[in-house]
C-alpha cells in the first residue's frame, strides 16, 4: 500500500490490539515499537503517574465512572464517587 508505514512496526499484533482498543495510530505505533524494543516491563515502569481522584471535580469523577461503565454514580457525593472508582 503506497504511503503505508505499517512495515516499520516492530510488533504489528500489539499495534492492532491497541488500535482496536481505540488508541490513535501514532500512539499504538509508539507503544508497540517501545515494547518490542525494550520489553513491556521497562515500558510500564516509564509510564506516568496518575493523579489522585481527590484532586478531580465531581463532574470529572462522574465522567470517569461513565467511561468505566459503572452505574448509580449520578447522585453520589464526591467521596462516594471516589470510593466507587477505587473499588473498580
Amino acid at each position: 500500500m503506497p504511503g503505508s508505514r505499517t512495515n516499520s512496526l516492530k510488533d504489528p499484533k500489539l499495534y492492532e490490539e491497541l488500535r482496536q482498543q481505540g488508541d490513535s495510530k501514532e500512539k499504538a505505533a509508539r507503544i508497540s515499537n517501545a515494547v518490542a524494543r525494550d520489553g513491556s516491563q521497562a515500558v510500564g515502569e516509564r509510564g506516568g503517574e496518575a493523579g489522585s481522584y481527590d484532586d478531580w471535580t465531581v463532574s470529572k469523577l462522574r465522567s470517569r465512572a461513565k467511561e468505566l461503565g459503572m452505574s448509580g454514580y449520578s447522585h453520589k457525593t464526591k467521596s462516594e464517587l471516589i470510593r466507587q472508582l477505587r473499588r473498580g
